[in-house]
């Protein structure tokens, strides 16, 4: 029972910091406005850990790797959390483990973005009939324009209805299964 509170708190804490870090990470790749309330909370979350980091870890072609680092080997403990309550031994192949637990971790994080883009995009098309002119609408639109673009540029609207956000849901939902599938994959590697 103790086991499963120490798992849900070390889930719960990190995983909600690794989030932050992730949509910090995207924020800034997207340029999604900075001066909104979500940017400067995210900024002011995570700056304790992203500020000491990005003298260690460089930025590369104007992404801030550093974020995107720390929320990588975040997923990577509570993994390593998990794996040591459940009483895995490392100590068999201790090079192995941290290479599926590495493996692991990147796999967290793109099932988290994908899960990011997919609650932006149903948030936006929510907000866009019940509250289009909503604070969130220019963050949640900067947000989300790339990865509708691709489908607006080949698929236009039907009767003013943009039917791109259903196809990039479709294509998220394709991406969340051979995810799993991989997930399901390396995880069998540790045992």
């Amino acid at each position: 029972m103790s086991n499963q509170i120490l798992v849900f708190l070390l889930d719960t804490i990190l995983g909600l910091l690794s989030l932050a870090l992730l949509l910090r990470f995207y924020f800034q790749l997207l340029r999604v406005p900075y001066y909104n309330s979500v940017s400067q909370f995210l900024i002011a979350a995570t700056d304790f850990i992203v500020r000491p980091a990005r003298r260690i870890i460089p930025g590369w072609s104007g992404m801030d790797m550093a974020t995107l680092v720390l929320a990588w080997i975040f997923e990577c403990i509570i993994l390593v959390s998990v794996f040591i309550i459940q009483g895995y031994d490392f100590e068999v192949n201790i090079a192995a483990s941290l290479g599926v637990i590495g493996l692991l971790g990147l796999v967290e994080i793109v099932k988290t973005t994908l899960y990011i883009v997919l609650i932006m995009i149903i948030m936006q098309a929510v907000l866009s009939w019940v509250n289009p002119h909503s604070p969130m609408a220019p963050l949640l639109d900067s947000f989300t324009r790339p990865f509708l673009a691709v489908f607006r540029k080949r698929i236009s609207p039907i009767a003013n209805v943009d039917l791109s956000p259903l196809f990039v849901l479709i294509l998220i939902q394709v991406l969340l299964m051979v995810v799993a599938g991989v997930h399901k994959e390396i995880h069998a590697m540790l045992f």
